[in-house]
């Protein structure tokens, strides 16, 4: 038999599914060799699992519905902002010991949702008990994307936020859910508009629309029009090779023809960086202004 023909659940096979088929021995050395990978106790893949697979797996092995929380139902909903490796889960109700892939919640009231045939808790109560449990930039970034991917509103968000009142970190949520923007396009981009707010700048636009001299349209992640002055985050993975190092060369240089400033900004600037980089957004925004 071939070993794909015994995972048939959704995928998976139990411990005693593969002992039907083959020894014990053989069974530890199909694991050896990565033939089979252990997902949980007493549950396997003929691959890696993914996480919609590895959720399946929890319900496999203990027999019971599995609701994903926190960083689980962000991702699967598709507004994470950071990477994980651990399940995070709701409890429950059976003895589960927590471990470097498994994470338990103890949560009440929260709500659920069916989605794409697991159950997770809802998008915005998910969003919200994500942001409570983040620094402040990171906080902001889960908040964009939330909105950006139309999973949640600012009704529904305001709603969570006071479904959670008094749960540690709610305070900061709230301040932050009135500088939520759906049009941030990454995290990155998140972190740096708070560095700016915080920093006292004028509230840039975002994802600014140019048309250059030759028509051809350009998006600006940050822009003060009234003082032609553009803020780009430039990611190393963005910019890794030739041809869009040579693409943005372009894009900067048309922008110059056009009398815009454009002003990189590069993951340091978020961090160590920060007095320096809003040193020179003042710069440029209010010697810009005096010099007319």
């Amino acid at each position: 038999m071939h070993l794909d023909a015994v995972f048939t659940r959704d995928g998976l096979a139990t411990r005693a599914d593969l002992l039907a088929v083959m020894n014990p021995k053989t069974l530890t050395r199909h694991v050896h060799a990565g033939r089979i990978v252990r997902v949980w106790q007493g549950v396997y893949a003929p691959a890696e699992p993914d996480l919609r697979t590895r959720l399946t797996g929890l319900e496999l092995m203990t027999g019971r519905r599995i609701v994903g929380c926190m960083h689980t139902a962000a991702e699967l909903y598709g507004f994470a902002t950071t990477d994980t490796d651990r399940v995070h889960i709701l409890d429950p109700g059976v003895r589960m010991r927590p471990s470097s892939k498994l994470v338990v919640h103890q949560r009440f009231g929260a709500p659920l949702q069916p989605f794409e045939g697991q159950l997770l808790t809802a998008p915005a109560w998910t969003a919200v008990e994500v942001a409570r449990n983040q620094r402040r930039g990171c906080a902001l970034a889960t908040l964009d994307a939330v909105l950006r991917t139309g999973r949640a509103d600012d009704a529904a968000l305001q709603s969570a936020v006071t479904e959670q009142r008094g749960r540690r970190g709610i305070v900061q949520v709230r301040e932050l859910l009135s500088l939520a923007d759906p049009r941030a396009e990454s995290a990155m981009e998140s972190q740096a508009r708070l560095v700016m707010i915080d920093g006292g700048l004028p509230a840039p636009e975002l994802q600014y629309e140019i048309i250059d001299r030759y028509g051809k349209l350009w998006r600006a992640d940050f822009a003060w029009p009234e003082y032609k002055v553009i803020a780009e985050y430039e990611s190393i993975a963005f910019h890794s090779g030739p041809e869009e190092m040579l693409r943005d060369r372009r894009r900067v240089a048309r922008l110059q023809e056009c009398g815009w400033i454009v002003i990189p900004i590069v993951v340091s600037d978020l961090f160590s960086g920060r007095p320096m980089l809003l040193s020179r957004l003042r710069f440029h925004l209010f010697g810009s202004a005096r010099t007319g």
